[in-house]
């Protein structure tokens, strides 16, 4: 290979150790076909990836290795007895991923070495050094702070999972000495995972003090006696073992290769991938995305996007013409473009007698209230479909049947409930239709909630599906389709053929993969009953996204110029207190006017080592100084502004004069719906500013708002579950529960509760909802921890049946993986085994929460179809226009009124019979905000 004068020859060495450790505990538990864990596996193909696509061959990178550490011992175990004595064994979930990993290395194309008796640091750095003998530059890929001291004007160091670069200067810039004097900086601090003891007191910053004082470890130990205080005396009580600490955190740079890199051409010079090979490995281990990505880059695999017989050529031309024939072969099945009568109608006679039909729509845009129809496939048995295509415009599109007479004969079937449906997202297609005055009954099954009532914690996108449970991944995707970002073009434009096989395969693949995940719905009662609630939701749902809210946007407008106002005064307030102007959005310079200008205590650092200025670290400063009290209340203003004021009348769709959000069910594991497009459910309300957002939502002329949530429904949900006597019976007598909780944990009679006990107990008892420890608690009512453990105690002890209910809670995810509510909904927690602490401690305390969260979610779904139905079938103009959480907003003519007061309460109490009396309260007003 000749050499590129702009890029000099360079071997690249992966430090494979380090890596391990880190992609093993940064990825989530993931595991393949067989339950076994892939997530390091996964971590170290990705970086591998990544590293080959940013240093090819072609850019000098000439050389590589992956170097892993050997087993058995070294010379440094030699050196010290105790050396690495304290590390904990390789996780065994790690452990078995050893011998994969070495494979994708390999399969890859990557040399690998692993040297008995010599560590990878050791092989890295007389890698290093030979190199640049031969004039070859290096690259070292490491998370390891020791691989710094090899770093100079040829040893480059790089962080693959920070993209942080360590040449000279970076080196010094993060250590604060340069790699000349890294040994001697180690030497002096020590390595706590490799149980190499420093000097006992000697920190980074007072390592780099010394040395910066007296140039080398060699000059520290000559002024040993003039350094005064304990760290003096600690420095010279370790005179003896410093020695022995600088041989043991020195690299090798001369270790006996022979055998495994002898020659660089030979021995480092990166191979070609495997990719027959690879394929089954990828496939065997459940690694879909790289197989994916394998085989969209071979030719073979290139060909198969296109359509039966067309060519690359013949694919980048086709927008201008169709192919003559009609049936398009795809490799899921046979797909037939309809472009005359006598197939529409054999289509139809299929369709009406089929006892399901996947029906799926093809439109020009993603917002359902504005999309025009463009097409629709039809599929009652798996590889057979059928692809209408409706307004397709381009030149040369070859004629389509008109889209009106079309609609008019689909309608009867359309509008039968009797004609079992499927579709995939089907609350889509529903106002799709509906804007072509349609209005479909019938659906049976959506894919999108089967997913998501069998496996909530997993993506629920058709794509998904079916490469998850039909292990296909050659399908299609929209972006081949359509193309993206500016050169993105919409269906309509898109040719006849591709159009089929892309519609024909999502009809013909949402049958196929109903049939694989409908069976474990029916076989389990629980599961069942969710996902008819779900099913009966989404319908629910789709009336009230086409209703909308009425907002008021003058309202919003003035709010907005009200906030612009307050904010320049706050920006004026902040630049006073700070001595100057700066930017208040930038944390950057925040954090130099709090911390270097003003000389704020630091509260905690970023990843980089910056001070924070998260909103935990304002509110905590905010407490002593004002300057972080005002950029609190700026930041409160700007997102309310911008969130708000600015966006909600943008966003007032003109036909209807009204904001019609999305509510997405598939989103929240524990399932809460959520609110898009704009988010209505996340409108803050602690704040006057906040509140008068949800003024400007209002009723009609001659309406009310009305607003019905349930009460305390998660505490009540938690004496449900723990069947704890103490909370039944304060829930049971109808008693202010924080108040009883007050009375128990301070030891006085509910009458003696003061405001502040009232206000603890509240925290008391929402935090342990959430899984709050001690140290979370002193820090939210300002205590200390002792305090408040002590008061975690009392609780528990007054109520013994909510600590049993959390123990078993815990045990039953740890032995299922998941967790359930009062309903049946399964709750995944797949972390709630993880190695990985945090981790596992997170999905503990989900695990407490999710049945309490989830039956909440379940209750307010069960509450929405009991009264979408009661006010349809007494033909009752009121009507439910949002759902936020716990609440139900109606809007309600004036002569209903008597009626919503006196039943909502009652129907939304009625859904369900609990162990506690549910309780639902209404209030009504002009505005949302008057309705609460």
């Amino acid at each position: 290979m000749t050499d590129h004068p702009d890029f000099p020859p360079t071997l690249l060495l992966v430090d494979g150790s380090s890596y391990l450790y880190r992609a093993f505990h940064a990825m989530p538990d993931l595991r393949g076909p067989q339950g076994e864990p892939t997530g390091a596996l996964y971590g170290m193909v990705a970086m591998l990836r990544r590293l080959r696509e940013q240093y090819p061959p072609s850019k000098g990178y000439r050389y590589c290795a992956c170097v892993f550490d050997a087993k058995g011992p070294t010379f440094r175990d030699a050196l010290y007895a105790d050396y690495k004595a304290h590390r904990a064994p390789m996780p065994e979930d790690l452990v078995q991923q050893i011998d994969p990993i070495h494979e994708a290395v390999r399969l890859m194309g990557w040399p690998l070495l692993e040297v008995p008796g010599v560590e990878a640091d050791d092989v890295i750095g007389t890698l290093a050094v030979r190199a640049h003998a031969k004039g070859i530059r290096t690259l070292v890929s490491t998370g390891d702070k020791d691989l710094a001291q090899l770093v100079n004007d040829h040893i480059t160091l790089v962080n693959t999972m920070s993209n942080e670069i360590q040449d000279e200067a970076g080196v010094l810039a993060k250590f604060g000495v340069p790699p000349a004097r890294i040994v001697d900086y180690l030497t002096l601090v020590g390595d706590a995972v490799d149980n190499v003891p420093g000097v006992s007191k000697v920190g980074p910053k007072t390592a780099v003090k010394w040395l910066t004082a007296y140039g080398s470890l060699e000059g520290i130990i000559a002024h040993a006696g003039d350094i005064s205080g304990a760290v003096g005396q600690s420095l010279r009580d370790a005179l003896e073992w410093l020695p022995t600490a600088r041989a043991l955190v020195t690299i090798s740079t001369d270790c006996d290769l022979d055998g495994y890199a002898q020659d660089f051409d030979a021995d480092l010079t990166p191979a070609a991938e495997d990719a027959a090979r690879l394929a089954p490995f990828f496939a065997r281990y459940g690694l879909k995305k790289f197989l994916h990505e394998l085989q969209a880059r071979q030719p073979a695999a290139q060909a198969s996007l296109l359509p039966t017989g067309a060519t690359q050529q013949g694919a980048e031309t086709s927008a201008g013409s169709d192919p003559p024939a009609p049936r398009i072969a795809s490799l899921a099945g046979t797909y037939e473009t309809v472009l005359t009568w006598a197939q529409f109608d054999t289509w139809l006679a299929r369709i009406d007698a089929a006892e399901l039909t996947a029906l799926d729509t093809e439109t020009d845009s993603l917002d359902p209230m504005r999309a025009h129809l463009v097409g629709v496939s039809l599929c009652v048995e798996p590889g057979q479909a059928a692809y209408i295509p409706l307004a397709h415009r381009y030149p040369g599109v070859a004629p389509q049947l008109p889209r009106d007479a079309v609609l008019e004969r689909l309608r009867p079937w359309l509008e039968r409930a009797d004609k079992p449906k499927l579709g995939q997202n089907s609350k889509y297609d529903r106002h799709v239709l509906a804007n072509c005055g349609i209005d479909v009954r019938g659906y049976a099954h959506d894919t999108l909630l089967q997913s998501y009532v069998l496996e909530a914690h997993k993506p629920h996108s058709l794509d998904s599906l079916v490469s998850r449970h039909l292990e296909r991944d050659d399908t299609l995707s929209y972006e081949q389709v359509c193309g993206k970002g500016a050169k993105a073009i919409t269906f309509d434009q898109v040719a006849l053929d591709v159009a089929t096989r892309y519609s024909g395969e999502d009809a013909d693949l949402c049958l196929q993969v109903h049939r694989k995940l409908w069976p474990g719905i029916q076989a389990d009662q629980g599961l069942g009953r969710i996902y008819a609630l779900e099913m009966q939701v989404s319908e629910v749902l789709q009336r009230m996204e086409r209703t909308g809210v009425l907002v008021d946007g003058d309202a919003l407008r003035r709010q907005s110029a009200e906030l612009g106002k307050q904010i320049a005064a706050l920006e004026a307030r902040a630049y006073e207190l700070a001595g100057g102007p700066f930017n208040l959005g930038s944390p950057k310079q925040i954090g130099e006017i709090l911390f270097d200008r003003l000389q704020l205590p630091v509260q905690k650092k970023t990843a980089g080592g910056a001070p924070s200025t998260d909103e935990e670290v304002l509110e905590k400063l905010a407490e002593d100084y004002p300057l972080p009290r005002v950029i609190l209340e700026h930041r409160g203003l700007s997102k309310l502004k911008s969130t708000y004021t600015e966006k909600l009348p943008q966003m007032i769709n003109p036909a209807t004069g009204r904001v019609h959000t999305n509510y997405a069910q598939a989103v929240a594991v524990t399932g809460r719906l959520a609110s898009n497009d704009p988010n209505l459910q996340n409108i803050p309300v602690r704040t006057p500013e906040g509140r008068r957002i949800r003024e400007a939502f209002i009723a009609p002329r001659g309406w009310v708002i009305a607003s019905a949530d349930y009460s305390q429904i998660e505490l009540r949900i938690m004496a449900h579950l723990s069947q704890d006597s103490g909370l039944l019976k304060a829930f049971a007598q109808g008693e202010d529960i924080h108040r009883a909780t007050a009375a128990e944990i301070f030891g006085v009679t509910p009458l003696e509760v003061n405001a502040d006990q009232r206000r603890m107990a509240k925290v008391i008892n929402f935090g342990l909802i959430y899984g709050m420890s001690a140290f979370g608690l002193a820090r939210n009512l300002g205590l200390e921890r002792s305090a408040a453990q002590l008061y975690i105690d009392r609780y528990f002890a007054r109520y013994p049946g909510v600590a049993q209910y959390m123990e078993r809670t815990r045990a039953q995810a740890k032995a299922q993986g998941y967790v359930e509510t009062v309903f049946g909904r399964r709750l995944w927690l797949p972390e709630v085994n993880s190695p990985n602490g945090p981790r596992r401690a997170g999905a503990e305390r989900a695990a407490i929460n999710a049945p309490m969260q989830g039956t909440a979610a379940d209750l307010i779904k069960m509450a929405m179809i009991a009264v979408d139905r009661e006010l349809a079938q007494k033909r009752l103009g009121a009507r439910v226009v949002m759902q936020v959480h716990d609440e139900l907003v109606l809007e309600v003519p004036q002569d209903e009124i008597f009626w919503v007061r006196e039943h909502i309460p009652r129907l939304m109490a009625s859904v369900a019979s609990l162990k506690v009396p549910l309780v639902a309260e209404l209030g009504l007003g002009a505005n949302w905000e008057l309705a609460h």
